[in-house]
C-alpha cells in the first residue's frame, strides 16, 4: 500500500512537470500573480512533505511519531493551497491558455490526495485501536504522554475528514465525479459520529454513577479523580462530535440526531445546532422521558408532594398559635417593652416556626437540609459583605427598638420627615404625614440623628401668645385670658396654667398663656383657647393691634 508521501511525490512530479523548451518563460508570464504564487506555495509544501517523508524513514523510534504529526500539519496546509488554487483556476476565464492544463494537473492532484488522505485515516484508526487496546502502563507522565497522542490522533482524523470534505467541493469545480470518494467519506464520518454519540451516552451514565458513589463516600480522592477524568474526556468528545457536525451537513446527511446529543449536554449550545429536527427530538425525548419517570415515580412523588403540603399546613398553623401564645405572654409581661418590640417578636417568634417546618419538610421528601444549613455560613458572609448598608440599618433598628426613642402612632420629627409612626422592622421606619403621606426612612438615618418624639410625654405645655393695644385695659386682659382658660374643660389644674404680661412690644403689649393638657389633647386646647380669646376680646372692646411706623415729614427750607 503506498504511503501518503509516495502520493504527494507523485502529485509533485505531475505539478511541477517542466513545459516544453522555449516555452517555460511564456508560460509563467500567461499565469496571473496570484496563481503563481500559490503554484509556487503549492510546490513549497510538497517539497516539504517530501523532506519529512525521508526523515521519518530514517529516524530515531522516539522522534518518529512527532515526525509524522508535523508530516500531517504539513498535509493540511498543502490541502489548503490545494483548495485555494483550485478556486483561483476555476475562477479564471476559459480563453485562457494555461487554464486546460492546469486544470488537468490539478485534477491528478485531486485524486491522489483523496487516495492518500483515505490511506492515511485507516493508518490512524489502526494506531488509535491499538494503543486503546493496551494497558495502561509505566509511569504517570508516560500514561499522560500516552494520553495527549491518542487525543492528537483523534483531532488529526476529524482534520482529515474536514480536508476530504474540501476536496469534494474542489471536484465540484473541477467538473470531476464525485459519487465514490462521497459515500466513502459519508460512510466514514457517520460511523464515526455514531461512535462519539455512544462515547457521551457512556459517559453520562458513568458520571451518574461516579456522582451517586462520590455522595455517598465524600472523602474518596479516586472518585473525585476518576470524575475530573470523565468530565474531560466528556467535554473533549462533545467537542469532536461538535466539529464533525458541519461535515455531515457538507455531505448532506441528516445530523439532527447529533445535534440533539449536543442540545442535551449544557455548555455545547450554538445557533449552529438549532434545527426543527433537533429542537423536536429534544422536547419528544425530554417529555418521553418525564412520562416515563411520572409513571414510574409519580405515586411516591405524589406522595411526597402530600407530605410536604400538610407539613406546612400544620408548621403555618403552629406559627400563628405560636405568635397568639407570644403576644398573649409580652401582654402579661411586666417587662417594659414598646409596641415596636412587641410586634417585631411576635413575628419572629411565628417567623422561626415556620422556617423549621419548611426545613422539616424539605427532610421528609429526601432533600438533605445538612447541605443547606453549612452553605447558609457561606452565604450569609456574601450577603453581608454585599449588603452593608442594610446591617447598618439592621444594627440602628436594633438600637432603637431596646432604647425606644419612639412606638408606634407616636408623632416624631426624624431628619426632616415628621409624622405618625405607623410600622417599622429592623432596617426602616414607616412614618405617615398629616397629609396622608407614607415616608419610609433607614433606620440608620433615624439613629444617627436627632429624634424629636412629640407624643413621648403624656402631658405637654401649649404655648400660646396674644397682643393687645397700648390704649386698653391690661387688667381686664388678664381676667379674660384667666377666665378662659380656667373654664376649659381639658385645660389641667396642675400643673398650673402660666398667664403672664411677657414683654412690651414697638407697637403691643404681649401677653404668654400657658395651659397644661393631656398630649391627645394639645390641639383641641390650642384651637378651642385661640378662637375663644379672640371672640371675648371683640366683645369686651379688646384691640389686637397691627404693626405700627410713625413717619415724620420735615419742611425743607430753601434759601
Amino acid at each position: 500500500m503506498r504511503s501518503f508521501l509516495q502520493c504527494a511525490a507523485m502529485a509533485v512530479l505531475l505539478f511541477v512537470q517542466p513545459p516544453a523548451s522555449g516555452q517555460e518563460g511564456q508560460a509563467d508570464t500567461e499565469k496571473p500573480d496570484n496563481i503563481q504564487k500559490l503554484v509556487k506555495t503549492l510546490s513549497g509544501d510538497i517539497a516539504e512533505l517530501r523532506f519529512l517523508s525521508d526523515s521519518i524513514g530514517s529516524a530515531e523510534k522516539s522522534d518518529r511519531d512527532a515526525l509524522i504529526l508535523r508530516r500531517d500539519i504539513r498535509s493540511f496546509r498543502l490541502l489548503k493551497d490545494l483548495a485555494a488554487l483550485v478556486t483561483q483556476a476555476a475562477a479564471a476565464p476559459d480563453t485562457a491558455p494555461y487554464k486546460a492544463e492546469l486544470m488537468l494537473q490539478l485534477t491528478a492532484m485531486n485524486e491522489t490526495a483523496s487516495d492518500a488522505i483515505f490511506e492515511r485515516i485507516s493508518e490512524i484508526e489502526e494506531r488509535i485501536s491499538q494503543a486503546a487496546d493496551q494497558p495502561e502502563s509505566g509511569s504517570a507522565v508516560d500514561q499522560i504522554e500516552r494520553r495527549a497522542h491518542l487525543q492528537s490522533l483523534e483531532d488529526i482524523r476529524i482534520r482529515y475528514y474536514e480536508a476530504l470534505l474540501g476536496l469534494l467541493q474542489s471536484r465540484k469545480m473541477l467538473g470531476l465525479t464525485s459519487e465514490n470518494l462521497h459515500e466513502r467519506l459519508d460512510a466514514k464520518v457517520s460511523l464515526y459520529a455514531e461512535a462519539l454519540a455512544g462515547r457521551i451516552e457512556y459517559f453520562v451514565a458513568t458520571r451518574a454513577l461516579i456522582q451517586n458513589r462520590a455522595r455517598q463516600m465524600p472523602d474518596d480522592k479516586d472518585l473525585k479523580a476518576a470524575l475530573m477524568d470523565l468530565e474531560v474526556l466528556h467535554k473533549r468528545t462533545l467537542g469532536r462530535l461538535h466539529t464533525l457536525v458541519p461535515v455531515l451537513d457538507g455531505l448532506g446527511t441528516d445530523s439532527s440526531k447529533y445535534k440533539t446529543v449536543l442540545l442535551q449536554q449544557a455548555g455545547n449550545i450554538s445557533v449552529s445546532l438549532f434545527s426543527s429536527q433537533a429542537l423536536y427530538a429534544v422536547l419528544d425525548e425530554t417529555w418521553m422521558t418525564a412520562k416515563n419517570n411520572f409513571k414510574a415515580n409519580g405515586p411516591d412523588l405524589l406522595l411526597k408532594l402530600l407530605i410536604f403540603i400538610a407539613v406546612l399546613i400544620v408548621f403555618r398553623i403552629l406559627a400563628r398559635v405560636t405568635r397568639r401564645l407570644a403576644r398573649a405572654a409580652i401582654d402579661r409581661s411586666r417587662t417594659a417593652m414598646s409596641n415596636l418590640l412587641k410586634n417585631m417578636l411576635v413575628s419572629l417568634s411565628g417567623g422561626s416556626v415556620m422556617v423549621i417546618g419548611i426545613l422539616i419538610a424539605l427532610s421528609f421528601i429526601g432533600i438533605s437540609v445538612t447541605p443547606m444549613l453549612a452553605g447558609l455560613g457561606v452565604a450569609g458572609f456574601i450577603i453581608g459583605f454585599a449588603l452593608q448598608d442594610s446591617l447598618r440599618n439592621f444594627a440602628a433598628g436594633a438600637m432603637i427598638l431596646i432604647y425606644r426613642p419612639y412606638d408606634v402612632n407616636d408623632f416624631v420629627e426624624v431628619t426632616g420627615a415628621s409624622g405618625l409612626v405607623k410600622a417599622m422592622n429592623l432596617v426602616t421606619t414607616t412614618i405617615v404625614t398629616f397629609d396622608n403621606q407614607t415616608l419610609v426612612v433607614p433606620n440608620q438615618k433615624i439613629w444617627g440623628d436627632v429624634i424629636k418624639n412629640v407624643t413621648a410625654q403624656k402631658q405637654r405645655r401649649v404655648d400660646l401668645q396674644f397682643r393687645i393695644s397700648y390704649a386698653d385695659d391690661v387688667e381686664l386682659a388678664e381676667r379674660i385670658l384667666s377666665e378662659i382658660v380656667t373654664a376649659h374643660a381639658k385645660v389641667l389644674k396642675d400643673p398650673e396654667p402660666n398667664i403672664r404680661l411677657h414683654s412690651l412690644g414697638d407697637w403691643s403689649v404681649n401677653f404668654i398663656v400657658r395651659p397644661w393638657t393631656k398630649t391627645d389633647d394639645y390641639w383641641d386646647v390650642y384651637w378651642d383657647i385661640t378662637r375663644e380669646v379672640k371672640l371675648r376680646f371683640d366683645r369686651e372692646g379688646i384691640s389686637t393691634p397691627f404693626p405700627l411706623q410713625d413717619v415724620h415729614v420735615h419742611n425743607a427750607t430753601t434759601t
